[in-house]
């Protein structure tokens, strides 16, 4: 069995450092669609980078509200959290306009996926924060067994 003191949820990683990550993992996916587009290999379309940046900030929403589960302060978390989503949408909004030239009302649907993936991080960093209580509640809640009914 692993050892639950190395488990990635025992680490609760800072939402700047989970940010960094996703940004730069999305910097890497950009420069390969270029690549990839230069060497001509495959036609990779003008939208390419606004797809990549919403499917990296959609990785970041999951995992991080996730990983919110292993928090032991979970407001101060929270706030990181918020605030490390907003820089990530800005950082990768600008990345994706630099690689393709193209702003956000011109990407097409892309205004709306940014839009349905900021109220859906905040809907999923909202059910782990219930969840987590709900689970603290039941642990510390006192359990007694169910009374025993008499048969007829």
């Amino acid at each position: 069995m692993s050892n639950p003191e190395n488990s990635l949820f025992s680490k609760a990683h800072s939402p700047m450092l989970q940010a960094g990550i996703v940004f730069a993992a999305a910097f890497v996916f950009m420069v390969f669609g270029k690549m990839i587009h230069g060497l001509g290999i495959v036609e990779v379309g003008d939208r390419f980078p606004w797809m990549t940046a919403a499917a990296f900030m959609l990785f970041f929403a999951l995992f991080n509200s996730i990983i919110s589960l292993a928090t032991k302060d979970l407001n101060h978390y929270w706030g990181q959290s918020i605030l490390s989503f907003a820089g990530l949408a800005i950082a990768n909004g600008l990345l994706a306009w630099l690689f393709s030239s193209i702003s956000i009302n011109e990407a097409g649907s892309y205004r709306w996926i940014y839009t349905v993936l900021i109220f859906g991080y905040l809907v999923f960093l909202t059910l782990m924060g219930m969840l987590k209580r709900i689970v603290e509640f039941a642990q510390r809640e006192e359990w007694n067994h169910p009374r025993i009914r008499k048969r007829k």
